[in-house]
């Protein structure tokens, strides 16, 4: 994630931020602009950037009320909502402390993925723009059987409707989850941007005729889903399955196949673009080959190859820091020619959105 700075006083402030620290202006992301500013309240009631007196009048995110929101809508603009929480349908019961601070996780995450579909240009309508096939998002609490039982809410695509299962905001439950899945990496984030992948193969490879490109990397999508979901989950992977595929899940069926691709897009643009911001470059002495500095955005990469190129040795630098502490590797992935040949199909697909528009001008 990019870095800012606080248009009052000029200090480092980050996305997810509600005040600055220095000089205690509150701030908040506008998303038309992608950055986060200090923002004050003029004589009409509205909040406008520091210093910007004829800015487009602004006010908080709804949710922001109850610390779970930092972004802001204009004037007049939809019901209060931003652009992520406006998708919302239903949430976390905020009558109690869990509940409430459920949502605030998920939020982060949901609003992390926003400003990654935002940068690309993706397409978001909402269930009132789309009604059939719009992004919407059930936040959805587990249910007791009437024997007492715990019935765990299911995460799932469905037609742009997404389903995320809220009690994995917390950590003791996602962790049992990725256990008991036998997953090596499990988050919200990612539940987010994988889950959003099957929306995006929906609106840029089904609804505009791209099946038989998408097909020729990815399979035939018309193979039966349940019964493709019932044989890995009886048989796991096939033997080998790591030169050709991200995960093991991704063996499943095309559609987790892509979906699980996009998710690592987003992952590695997003975290390139954090060591970007941070200036961090990789030089181990007498290992040149794996020397990197990131010195491009990566959300506007030429290809994933130059992505991947940056990403390998980045992320064997941070599963090596994480392995000194005593913790398994947080990217315990392998990118081969064949898995980049597919995310360079996932590039060309979105960055051919993200050229589509002109974005607002940001500093680097």
């Amino acid at each position: 994630m990019r870095l800012f700075a606080c248009d009052a006083c000029g200090h480092t402030i980050h996305f997810d931020n509600r005040s600055c620290v220095n000089c205690g202006h509150n701030l908040g992301f506008v998303p038309e602009r992608l950055a986060m500013h200090a923002l004050e309240q003029g004589d009409d009631g509205a909040l406008r950037p520091v210093n910007e007196p004829q800015a487009a009048p602004l006010l908080m995110c709804a949710n922001a009320a109850a610390d779970i929101c930092n972004w802001t809508v204009p004037v007049g603009g939809t019901d209060g909502f931003c652009l992520a929480c406006r998708h919302n349908r239903l949430v976390p019961n905020t009558d109690t402390p869990q509940g409430l601070d459920r949502w605030r996780r998920i939020g982060q995450a949901q609003r992390h993925l926003f400003y990654s579909i935002l940068k690309l240009n993706l397409p978001h309508p909402t269930r009132m723009e789309d009604p059939q096939g719009g992004l919407v998002f059930d936040l959805l609490e587990d249910q007791i059987d009437d024997n007492g039982n715990t019935v765990a809410a299911m995460t799932l695509h469905d037609e742009g409707r997404i389903a995320i299962r809220a009690a994995e905001a917390d950590d003791a439950v996602r962790v049992a989850a990725k256990e008991n899945m036998d997953e090596p990496y499990r988050t919200m984030l990612g539940h987010f941007r994988h889950e959003v992948g099957h929306f995006i193969w929906n609106k840029l490879v089904r609804d505009v005729g791209r099946l038989e490109e998408c097909r020729a990397v990815f399979g035939d999508e018309r193979q039966d889903y349940a019964a493709a979901l019932q044989y890995h989950y009886e048989n796991g992977p096939p033997l080998g399955w790591q030169q050709t595929y991200i995960s093991s899940y991704a063996t499943t069926h095309p559609w987790e196949d892509f979906a699980e691709c996009f998710a690592h897009y987003l992952h590695i643009a997003d975290t390139l673009e954090t060591a970007h911001a941070f200036g961090i470059a990789i030089d181990p002495r007498g290992h040149e080959e794996m020397a990197v500095e990131v010195a491009f955005d990566p959300y506007r990469a030429t290809s994933a190859a130059q992505l991947v190129a940056a990403w390998v040795p980045l992320s064997v630098a941070i599963n090596s820091i994480q392995r000194s502490l005593g913790e398994g590797d947080i990217y315990p992935f392998v990118l081969t020619p064949a898995v980049t040949a597919k995310l360079e199909y996932i590039h060309q697909l979105v960055q051919g959105q993200a050229n589509a528009a002109t974005l607002p001008v940001q500093a680097a």
